[in-house]
């Protein structure tokens, strides 16, 4: 999966796992780093490797591999300190995606369809048309029903096709508890984020009406005098989106190492070029992520810049 997991990442990668176990085969889960607390309820995450915390166990088990799926990820890039390694090992690299713009010479097989909703429902939908739908118990039901989930935004994102609809209908059928799912997604955070989200909407965000867009750029300093860990600003670039008027939002967030941007937009402004074009990213059309190497200030003006040269697609 790719780095900093998100619950389709995880959820589509675990599923698939327990899938390819029912049928016989002995399977490693790899993240390239650490994930955040509300996935670990997920079935068969207390089995995987981080990378960065267990190198030589993470190498070890690539080294002895004679597949591998790579989930939710389309360019190595994803990957972080994995990448390089990924590239060396000859072994045959399956891709299960639905980001746009594969990086398709180091993918023996496999695809990325931008028109499904998660890499979750890619997996439901590999279980199925291989003829195993009753393989489906209800672990693989939470982990891929967790996916689609949370990357259709509780389903209220276009994605959530009338497939994804019949997909959780039958996920339900394995006796499926979803209201439990959705709280150990979205109810389940310590107090520090409550008290953080307030501090950062309030402190942290800027709307600019003259071009239909808001940031929300937060220094080092407040991560660290909130006790943020990974996964505790999931969600926030969406919150400007909910202002009247508002097409795009992005959330800049310096990690001390790099910084770290999300893009979101509602209607016809494209957020998975203007993250190709200008930070180094992509993604969706409507949700993508970049970086950037500058100090959070220069990324901040860069990103300030790139909206005045896109201000005509914004109005």
């Amino acid at each position: 999966m790719h780095q900093k997991p998100d619950a389709d990442a995880m959820g589509s990668t675990l599923g698939l796992s327990l899938f390819l176990r029912q049928l016989g085969h002995q399977t490693t889960v790899i993240s390239p780093t650490n994930w955040a607390e509300w996935l670990k309820w997920m079935p068969g995450c207390a089995g995987v490797i981080d990378y960065e915390y267990s190198p030589e166990k993470a190498i070890a088990a690539l080294d002895q591999a004679e597949w591998i799926f790579c989930l939710d990820f389309n360019t190595l890039t994803r990957t972080r300190h994995m990448a390089a390694r990924l590239r060396k090992i000859s072994v045959p690299k399956l891709l299960i995606d639905h980001h746009q713009q594969p990086e398709e010479a180091v993918f023996a097989y496999g695809i990325s369809d931008t028109g499904k909703s998660s890499t979750s429902e890619m997996v439901y939908d590999l279980i199925v048309e291989s003829g195993h739908a009753d393989k489906i118990d209800i672990d693989i039901a939470a982990c891929l029903y967790a996916g689609v989930m949370s990357d259709t935004g509780s389903f209220r994102f276009p994605g959530a096709s009338a497939a994804v609809h019949r997909m959780v209908a039958a996920l339900k059928d394995t006796g499926l508890n979803h209201t439990q799912i959705h709280e150990n997604l979205f109810d389940n955070f310590l107090e520090n984020k409550l008290r953080f989200m307030g501090f950062v909407l309030q402190n942290r965000m800027e709307v600019y009406y003259e071009f239909n867009a808001a940031l929300i750029a937060i220094p080092w300093k407040d991560l660290v005098r909130y006790e943020i860990k990974t996964g505790d600003t999931e969600g926030l670039v969406n919150y400007p989106l909910s202002i009247q008027g508002i097409k795009m939002a992005a959330l800049i967030i310096d990690r001390d190492e790099e910084v770290k941007c999300s893009f979101r937009s509602k209607g016809g402004f494209d957020v998975n070029t203007f993250a190709r074009t200008y930070f180094d990213g992509g993604g969706h059309f409507n949700a993508a992520g970049g970086r950037s190497t500058d100090t959070l200030e220069v990324t901040v003006q860069r990103f300030l810049n790139a909206l005045k040269e896109n201000s005509s697609q914004l109005q």
